[in-house]
């Protein structure tokens, strides 16, 4: 666990099921994992699409940035 690591993904890290409430869509239960390898690569490359700054926030971490995954449970 880094010094730069958010606490909500800390508490995934310990609990890896969750509910999430997207917009107008109803609670939904997820399972969550943090992607790795190929998985995180072309997610990270779809995130920077949506950010274009993401790698410039991300070389001011310490840690590498997570990449999470939320999968209906």
């Amino acid at each position: 666990m880094g010094e730069d690591e958010p606490a909500w993904w800390l508490n995934l890290q310990a609990q890896s099921q969750a509910t999430v409430h997207l917009a107008d869509r109803p609670l939904r239960r997820v399972s969550v994992h943090a992607a790795e390898g190929e998985e995180r690569d072309r997610l990270w490359a779809r995130w920077r699409v949506v950010e274009p700054k993401l790698d410039e926030y991300a070389a001011l971490l310490s840690t590498p940035t997570a990449v999470i995954v939320l999968k209906p449970a």
